[in-house]
């Protein structure tokens, strides 16, 4: 069960970072985001 976890985390994981990844750099400042802190934001939402 730990490794189906482990999976689906890393899944959502990437899902975030490609989605916000696809923003603009507007649309990101709009939203208070900056490019840089996609990873980790990504990870809070684990």
């Amino acid at each position: 069960m730990n490794l189906i976890r482990t999976i689906r985390n890393w899944r959502s994981y990437r899902q975030t970072v490609d989605e916000l990844g696809r923003l603009s750099n507007r649309q990101l400042a709009d939203v208070g985001v900056r490019r840089d802190e996609i990873p980790s934001l990504a990870r809070r939402g684990l």
